[in-house]
């Protein structure tokens, strides 16, 4: 069954006291809508609208970002939920297949219940979302079911005290022949206090003509939108213990698991091995058997099996560390390949360079690639010794077996086998260092002596 997406994003998120559209606030890395996003797209869709309102361009931005092939729409004017979704009706029409209503704000939304939702829609001509709350509350409108048949969504304001007492209620969500869909929300009115035209009514308005409209069921953990700074914080909370129980029920080791702090991406292969406080940024993938020290905060990056990362290691966008490497402590690498069984192991700066297999990498050195407008490559061969504190002035090629002195400045190509030294020949003045100390020691009681 062909389907279309289309997810509610025109929220001011009021409550957020924020710039930023609610969302396109961080969860994981990623904005919530990108979770909602990942989400549907299990679902393969065909079509995927997104329906803007506060910060239009921003959110187009983001979408854009994360699907170029998305359709965005707007929202002018905030007139409910059903009006919401009727602002796809342009952007769909002429498909033939059913829309999947999602909302932005609602980032735990599982795959596999979406997939339940479509198996449903094979039995029936509406399939709405809910969940059973642990506690009777008014926030959530209650399914009023009879069998497996969805009558109708009531409002707790509007309920009876008998279906107030019900605990199966609305996400919001629901999935429905989009040509039925759409019809359904023509017939949608504003009579209610607010003035606003409500998807939920589309339920009643579906029984009225003899349709069948039923409700899967999912966790309540699953619907949970997020609508404040508070919400956020805890689903954050709520995320990361659920990537670190997947993490050890997959195999990897954690040594402190609640110092540990996954991006909605990150990839971890069975026996890695990651120490305490450990942030991953997106788009990283450490293979199995690699290691990860404490206190190392890695971003799209990939580690290869047997290597050993940290501590306190930095690995920024576009890092790839071969099998077996080294990357020690107060060391950032930004855009390099490092080759298989290399070691940079201290307090060094890698970055847009390309180095070979078994090179060492000496302490303090440091890649000299940007020249204020432009960035330049260097290019370290196999087998290769890099003397502590050297500066490689790029662009520049340290060929294979090369060797580099301490405190050298490398400014030309050393080729294969060579030895580089450039650094200024050492003076020794005897005798003056115990005559600047004591000039020194005079200047300063004189300084006193006038304060």
């Amino acid at each position: 069954m062909k389907t279309a997406l289309v997810i509610l994003a025109a929220g001011k998120g009021t409550r957020m006291n924020s710039e930023l559209p609610k969302v396109l606030q961080p969860l994981a890395g990623a904005p919530l809508l990108a979770h909602a996003m990942q989400a549907g797209a299990r679902l393969e869709p065909e079509k995927t609208v997104i329906v803007a309102g506060h910060g239009a361009d921003q959110v187009q931005r983001a979408a854009f970002g994360l699907d170029a092939s998305v359709d965005l729409v707007l929202q002018t004017e905030q007139l409910g939920t059903a009006h919401a979704v009727d602002q796809a009706r342009t952007a769909l029409d002429g498909f033939e297949g059913d829309v999947a209503v999602l909302f932005g704000d609602t980032p735990f939304l599982e795959a596999e219940t979406l997939e339940r939702m479509l198996a449903a829609r094979a039995d029936h001509d509406m399939v709405v979302l809910g969940f059973d709350i642990a506690e009777v509350q008014p926030r959530y409108g209650r399914l009023v079911m009879q069998d497996d048949q969805l009558l109708r969504i009531v409002e707790y304001k509007d309920a009876t005290e008998d279906e107030r007492a019900i605990r199966f209620t609305n996400s919001g969500m629901l999935r429905c022949n989009a040509q039925l869909l759409f019809e359904l929300i023509a017939e949608v009115g504003n009579d209610n206090a607010s003035g606003e035209y409500y998807l939920t009514e589309i339920v009643a308005l579906a029984n009225a003509r003899g349709l069948s409209v039923t409700a899967v069921k999912c966790d309540e953990a699953e619907t949970l939108g997020i609508d404040s700074r508070a919400d956020l914080a805890a689903a954050e909370a709520a995320y990361q213990a659920r990537a670190r129980a997947t993490a050890l029920a997959n195999g990897v080791t954690l040594t402190a698991p609640d110092t540990v702090y996954f991006a909605y991406d990150t990839v971890l292969g069975r026996d890695a091995v990651v120490e305490p406080n450990v942030v991953f940024g997106p788009g990283v993938t450490i293979e199995s058997g690699a290691t990860v020290r404490a206190f190392s905060h890695l971003e799209g990056c990939h580690v290869a099996r047997g290597a050993i990362v940290g501590p306190y290691a930095r690995l920024r966008p576009g890092a790839e560390l071969s099998e077996n490497t080294r990357v020690g402590n107060f060391v950032e690498i930004k855009n390099a390949r490092i080759g298989e069984g290399t070691k940079v192991n201290h307090l060094s700066y890698i970055g847009d360079a390309t180095l070979g297999r078994n090179t060492n990498i000496g302490a303090g050195t440091i890649t000299c690639n940007y020249d204020g407008v432009m960035k330049h490559h260097t290019d370290i061969g196999d087998n290769v010794f890099v003397g502590s504190n050297t500066m490689l002035v790029a662009p520049v090629v340290l060929d294979n077996g090369s060797m580099t002195g301490s405190g050298s400045v490398i400014t030309s190509d050393v080729e294969a086998d060579a030895l580089a030294i450039a650094r200024a020949p050492q003076v020794e003045k005897p005798g003056m260092a115990a005559k600047l100390l004591k000039m020194l020691k005079a200047k300063k009681a004189k300084l006193q002596r006038g304060s």
